[in-house]
């Protein structure tokens, strides 16, 4: 069995991956001793650049090894693409700090604030997420997948992470939410990503 390794110890994020992989087969798994690693800073202003820094650093710990990195969010058109990079933090006082994050119910909490603001018909947007592939330091390929959808003023669902309670997929009328990890690995943007990896990776190999 191919095993692959992600740069992150975020419980939501390996379910996604291991979703996603399952049925071709490969096993998921978080950078050995990840806890113990001193955490990359991710102060870029995209998605890609984020995921790039953070594979290259983590890379840099299993010499030799092929290492994925994430970085994700939520882009509300009628916030101006708010919360964006600062999806993790997007409660805290001051969001552009660099590990300043809020945690998910906080962060919802503020989303359905902001939300009223604006009519049902306008609260599009979409989930957006770049995986940043390195070894040994150097990034050797980057895959961004998104998911176009809805956002409720009220949360629906107990799985998932992050918004999904909040983010609606019109063509299966469900929140990301209401989806087990392989309903969301074929729906969502992480998925998306993945899959594309999945396909140069297995070129490769």
């Amino acid at each position: 069995m191919i095993r692959v390794l992600i740069a992150t110890s975020n419980p939501g994020k390996l379910r996604d991956f291991a979703g996603a992989a399952a049925p071709l087969g490969i096993e998921v798994a978080p950078l050995p001793n990840f806890d113990s690693i001193p955490t990359a800073v991710e102060d870029d202003l995209t998605f890609e650049a984020n995921a790039r820094k953070k594979a290259e650093y983590y890379s840099t710990f299993v010499p030799g090894e092929i290492v994925l990195a994430d970085d994700s969010g939520l882009e509300v058109d009628c916030l101006g693409g708010a919360p964006g990079v600062h999806s993790a933090r997007y409660a805290a006082g001051q969001p552009h700090l660099v590990g300043n994050n809020s945690d998910d119910q906080a962060n919802n909490a503020r989303l359905i604030r902001e939300l009223k603001k604006n009519p049902a018909k306008e609260r599009t947007g979409r989930f957006v997420c770049v995986i940043a592939v390195a070894r040994d330091g150097k990034t050797l390929n980057a895959f961004r997948g998104q998911a176009e959808g809805l956002l409720l003023d009220s949360p629906r669902g107990s799985g998932g992470f992050g918004y999904d309670p909040l983010f609606y997929f019109p063509s299966i009328q469900k929140t990301f939410a209401e989806l087990t990890p392989e309903e969301k690995a074929q729906y969502s943007h992480r998925g998306a990503a993945f899959r594309q990896f999945l396909d140069w990776y297995l070129t490769k190999n």
